[in-house]
C-alpha cells in the first residue's frame, strides 16, 4: 500500500495533520489537495478533537507543484487554464476556509521551507511555532503570478501594508527570527525540540475551554470587519453563551479552590 500523502492521527484530543511528500518538499499537488482537504474537514467535525497540528516533517511546504502546473498548462487555451486554475484555487481555499471556521484552534508546527501556499497555509493557521531552521517566502511573483490561500488578507493585518507589498512584490526569502519579529509567528524554537514543544501547546490548548476557544477564534476573525458597537455586541452574546455553560462555573470553582481547571468543552 502506497505510503497517504497525508496523514492523519488523533490522539488525546489532539490531531496531527502530517503532509507526506517529503521528496517534493510538500509541494502542493492534487492529491496533497484533496488529502489535506479531507483531514481539515474530518478535523472541524470530529466532535473528539480540541486542537489540531499542521506539519510537514523536515519541510512545512514549499509552495505549489511547480512541475504538475506546468503539465497543467501544455496544450490549454488561456481560457482553458483560467477555467482549470479558477477551480482549483476555489479548492484551495475551501481549505484555507475550513481551518478558520473551526472551532478548534489550529496550530501550524514549521521546518524548513514555508514558501508559497506554505505560507498561506502557515498564515491561516490560529498559531504558528517553527524551528529556527525554518524560512519563509511568498514567491508567488517569482513564477509570475499572484497569491492564493488568504495570504493578501492575512499578510496586511499581521505585518501593515507597507510590509506586505513588500513581501508579496519582492518574494524574498526571510529566516525564523524575523517571522517572529513580523508577528507571523508566534515561536521559534530549536529544530530538535519542534515536535516537543508543538505538542505541549497542543496539549494545553486541548485541556482548555474548547467551546470558548471557537468563540473567541470567531471574534477575533470577524473584528476588523466590524464596527466598535458591532463588535461589543457580538462579545456581550459570546460571553452569556459562555458562561450559561459547564466551563464557565468549572473555571470559576477552580480559581476560588485553588486548583487547576478541568475543562470539558464543547456540550
Amino acid at each position: 500500500m502506497n505510503d497517504p500523502v497525508v496523514r492523519t492521527n488523533a490522539e488525546n484530543g489532539i490531531c496531527v495533520i502530517t503532509l507526506n511528500r517529503p521528496a517534493a518538499l510538500n509541494a502542493l499537488d492534487r492529491d496533497l489537495m484533496l488529502g489535506l482537504r479531507d483531514a481539515v474537514s474530518g478535523a472541524e467535525h470530529d466532535r473528539a478533537v480540541r486542537c489540531v497540528v499542521i506539519r510537514g516533517g523536515d519541510h512545512f511546504m514549499a509552495g505549489g507543484d511547480l512541475k504538475w502546473f506546468l503539465g497543467l498548462i501544455e496544450d490549454r487555451s488561456p481560457a482553458e487554464r483560467t477555467a482549470l486554475f479558477q477551480d482549483l484555487v476555489h479548492q484551495v481555499h475551501g481549505i484555507i476556509l475550513g481551518m478558520r471556521r473551526m472551532p478548534m484552534p489550529v496550530i501550524a508546527s514549521v521546518s524548513g521551507a514555508a514558501a508559497g501556499f506554505g505560507l498561506s497555509l502557515m498564515l491561516a493557521c490560529d498559531l504558528a511555532i517553527a524551528a529556527d531552521n525554518a524560512y519563509f517566502t511568498l514567491a508567488y511573483c517569482l513564477i509570475g503570478t499572484s497569491p492564493d490561500g488568504g495570504s493578501t488578507f492575512a499578510l496586511p493585518r499581521s505585518v501593515g501594508s507597507k510590509k506586505a507589498m513588500e513581501i508579496a512584490l519582492l518574494g524574498e526569502r526571510f529566516d525564523a527570527t524575523t517571522a517572529e519579529r513580523l508577528g507571523l509567528i508566534n515561536r521559534v524554537v530549536a529544530a530538535a525540540s519542534l515536535e516537543a514543544e508543538t505538542m505541549k501547546l497542543a496539549a494545553q490548548l486541548a485541556a482548555g475551554p474548547t467551546a470558548v476557544y471557537g468563540r473567541t477564534k470567531a471574534l477575533l476573525n470577524g473584528s476588523l470587519a466590524n464596527s466598535l458597537e458591532s463588535q461589543l455586541q457580538r462579545e456581550a452574546e459570546a460571553f452569556a453563551q459562555s458562561a450559561a455553560e459547564p466551563d464557565f462555573a468549572e473555571g470559576l470553582r477552580a480559581f476560588t479552590e485553588k486548583r487547576k481547571p478541568v475543562f470539558k468543552g464543547a456540550t
